[in-house]
C-alpha cells in the first residue's frame, strides 16, 4: 500500500464540510478505489469555533490559508474559499511554489488567472484540478480532457447556473414574475452574496470560459465572453415563448469560428422538446459536440454540498491514483491566444417592444427591420388598453449585427417606448 495522500483543506463552508464528510464516511472505499489512504492533515477557515456538523478535532488548524498551503505534511492543497484575488490566489501560488498539487472549486480565480496558474504549476511539475469549478457534480472537465480527448470539439452549449434556471423555471411553471421568483430563490439561499454574479451571467460566464479553454486549446479568455443576464426577461416573454413551443434559458455557447473564439452567455429560446428545454429547477446541463463522438449530453446537480464535494473528491482520487494531466488538457505553453468573436452565425430572434398607439406605428417598425435587412417571420400585436401596444416579432435567421442596426433605427421612428428586448432562438 502506498503512503497516504495528505490533504490541507482551506475553506469549511458547504463544500469543504462535504469533502470532510466524504473522507470520514467512505475512508475504506476511497482507499480500495485509489490504492492509498486519503487523509486530512490540516484545515483552515475564518472561524475556528464554529459548529460545522463534522468532527474536526483530529486535524491541525491554521488561521492563515497560506501557512496551510506551505505545511510539510500536506501533499494536496484543496482550495474551497472562493474569490479571484487575495487569500485564495496567494495560497494556491504558495502551494505550487512549495511542491503541492492543487484541487480547487474556484471558477472565478481560474477565469481571471488560469493561464498564469497553469504555467506555474506545470513549470513546477504540479497539477491543478478543478472539476468542481464547473457544473457541480457533472464530470464535464473529465469528459473534455479524457473521454473526448480524441475529438475536435465543434461547440459547447449549456445551462451552467442553477439559480437562473430555477428562477426561469418558476416563472414558467408557476407564473411568477421575475421579482417573485428572484425573492423565492433568495429565500432558499440559492443566490450568491452578490446576486449579479448569478442573474447577471457572470458566474456562468466564468464556467464557460474554462470549458472553452479545454475544448478549443486556447488561453482562458473570460473578458471575451459576451454577458447578458436574465433581468430583462419578464413573464410575458416566458408565456410568449411557451406558446411558440420554446423555453427561455440562460444559455452558454462557445464555438471556434474563422473570426476567432465566440463565447456568449445570454438568455435564449430553446425548443421545449430538447434536453435543454426540459431542464427544470436548479439542475445544470452541458452539451458537448465532437466531430467523432457526436453530441454528448451531461445533466446533473450544479451545486450543493454533495455534488460539489463529489467533484472535488474525483480530482483528489485521480491524484491519489497517479493521474497527472495538464491543467487545461494540454500543456499551458501550447494554449493559443485567439481573438474574440461576436456571434455572427445567423439565427432567428424573438423581439418584444412596446409601441405607442399611433397610426402607422407597425409599418414604421417593419420598415426599420427591412432597412436593416431583417425579415419578419411572424408579428403579433397583443390586446391592449391605454396608449401602449405590446408587440412580439419573430424574425427569420439574421445576424445580431443586423438586428442591432434595426433596433437603432427603431429609436428614430418615434413610436417605440422603452428598450426593445431581443432574445436569440437557439436550435440545440
Amino acid at each position: 500500500m502506498s503512503d497516504a495522500l495528505r490533504l490541507g483543506i482551506a475553506g469549511l463552508g458547504t463544500v469543504g464540510v462535504g469533502v470532510v464528510r466524504i473522507i470520514q464516511t467512505h475512508a475504506d472505499m476511497l482507499r480500495a478505489r485509489s490504492g492509498r489512504e486519503i487523509v486530512i492533515s490540516a484545515v483552515s477557515a475564518r472561524s475556528k469555533g464554529k459548529d460545522r456538523g463534522v468532527d474536526l478535532s483530529g486535524y491541525a488548524w491554521e488561521d492563515d490559508p497560506v501557512a496551510l498551503a506551505r505545511r510539510e505534511d500536506v501533499d494536496v492543497f484543496v482550495e474551497l474559499m472562493g474569490g479571484h484575488e487575495g487569500a485564495a490566489k496567494d495560497a494556491i501560488e504558495a502551494a505550487i511554489a512549495t511542491g503541492k498539487d492543487v484541487v480547487t472549486a474556484n471558477k472565478a480565480l481560474l477565469a481571471h488567472h488560469g493561464q498564469a496558474i497553469a504555467m506555474a504549476a506545470e513549470a513546477a511539475g504540479r497539477v491543478v484540478r478543478f472539476e468542481a469549478a464547473v457544473a457541480g457534480g457533472i464530470p464535464v472537465i473529465k469528459a473534455l480532457t479524457e473521454g473526448l480527448a480524441a475529438n475536435r470539439i465543434n461547440r459547447v452549449v449549456g445551462v451552467m447556473n442553477g439559480t437562473c434556471n430555477y428562477i426561469l423555471t418558476r416563472m414558467q411553471g408557476a407564473g411568477l414574475t421575475y421579482d417573485q421568483a428572484f425573492a423565492e430563490a433568495d429565500g432558499l439561499g440559492y443566490l450568491e452574496a452578490d446576486p449579479n454574479l448569478d442573474v447577471g451571467g457572470i458566474d456562468a460566464g466564468h464556467k464557460l470560459s474554462l470549458l472553452s479553454a479545454i475544448a478549443f486549446g486556447t488561453q482562458v479568455d473570460f473578458a471575451g465572453v459576451e454577458l447578458e443576464g436574465i433581468g430583462s426577461v419578464i413573464i410575458d416573454d416566458i408565456q410568449n415563448a411557451d406558446q411558440m413551443g420554446y423555453r427561455i434559458k440562460l444559455l452558454g455557447v462557445a464555438q471556434m469560428t474563422g473570426r476567432g473564439l465566440e463565447q456568449r452567455m445570454s438568455p435564449c429560446l430553446v425548443p421545449q422538446t430538447s434536453p435543454l428545454g426540459q431542464l427544470v429547477g436548479g439542475t445544470n446541463m452541458v452539451v458537448l459536440e465532437g466531430d467523432a463522438a457526436g453530441q454528448i449530453v451531461l445533466r446533473g446537480a450544479g451545486a450543493g454540498e454533495g455534488p460539489t464535494a463529489s467533484a472535488v473528491m474525483a480530482d483528489v482520487m485521480d491524484i491519489a491514483r497517479g493521474l497527472r494531466l495538464p491543467t487545461f488538457g494540454q500543456p499551458a505553453s501550447t494554449l493559443r491566444k485567439v481573438a474574440s468573436a461576436r456571434a455572427a452565425v445567423p439565427a432567428p430572434y424573438y423581439l418584444r417592444l412596446s409601441l405607442l398607439d399611433k397610426p402607422g406605428a407597425m409599418a414604421k417598425i417593419a420598415g426599420a427591420l427591412g432597412e436593416a435587412g431583417v425579415s419578419i417571420l411572424r408579428m403579433r400585436q397583443h390586446d391592449h388598453t391605454g396608449t401602449h401596444a405590446p408587440v412580439v416579432i419573430v424574425t427569420h435567421k439574421t445576424t445580431r449585427a443586423a438586428l442591432d442596426m434595426a433596433i437603432g433605427l427603431f429609436a428614430q421612428t418615434g413610436v417605440v417606448d422603452g428598450d426593445p428586448v431581443a432574445i436569440r432562438i437557439e436550435e440545440v
